[in-house]
């Protein structure tokens, strides 16, 4: 089987083919002139391998109402948007509701394939590694948040039983234990997704010694209460 790293270093070269057509397309960029100079979106409107760094993550972060055409504008930095997503370099709820906001699901059929390559990719990457780039609970918030639903990132969790996967986990619920919070959770930048209805059900379902004992006792505590 093809190490998890090298899984998402293809799925993520497939993703750059997967858009090319689009990012070296000149197109027309407009926005908020008051954040963005005539250059800055001059370098927009030109092929996505050209534009800064620094304007890529600015623009990543930025809300959708500055932009003419948010969803096309996001839709043409994806690629790019998303390698910075994976090495935890941008605030991962924020760019999880953009996506939604950009209704990436609406895009053609090759892309939403590659971005959902990208997703599992990723996903499997991080819970094969430990300590992984970025929190893992930062990485299921932005896949829950994206699709939808934690039910396949909560699936795949499950069936990975590796030691990497089961410290994710203690770490996870070290997290989600502080003041109750698994009690009423929510992802994404608006809290768009309660994440507690599918997390409090499945960490009750895992096999017997997954969960730490301590740690146990508290989600039991908590799902009583519901």
């Amino acid at each position: 089987m093809t190490d998890p790293r090298q899984q998402l270093h293809d799925a993520l070269d497939a993703l750059d083919a997967a858009f090319a057509p689009r990012t070296e397309l000149p197109v027309s960029v407009g926005g908020c002139t008051h954040c963005y100079s005539a250059a800055d979106l001059e370098a927009l409107a030109g092929p996505v391998h050209q534009i800064a760094d620094d304007l890529i993550r600015c623009v990543a972060h930025e809300a959708p109402s500055h932009w003419d055409d948010f969803p096309g504008l996001y839709r043409k930095l994806t690629p790019r948007t998303i390698r910075f997503l994976v090495a935890d370099k941008l605030n991962h709820d924020m760019v999880a509701s953009w996506f939604i906001a950009a209704a990436w699901r609406n895009w053609t059929a090759t892309e939403c394939a590659a971005l959902e390559d990208v997703w599992h990719a990723w996903w499997r990457s991080a819970l094969h590694s430990h300590p992984s780039t970025g929190d893992v609970t930062h990485v299921l918030e932005t896949l829950g948040v994206i699709t939808g639903t934690l039910a396949p990132w909560l699936t795949t969790w499950a069936q990975t039983r590796t030691e990497a996967a089961d410290l994710h986990l203690r770490d996870a619920l070290d997290q989600w234990l502080i003041e109750d919070e698994l009690a009423d959770l929510h992802f994404g930048f608006y809290k768009e997704l309660h994440a507690t209805p599918e997390l409090l059900p499945w960490l009750l379902s895992l096999e017997d010694g997954r969960i730490d004992a301590d740690q146990l006792v508290e989600v039991v505590r908590i799902s009583s209460s519901h």
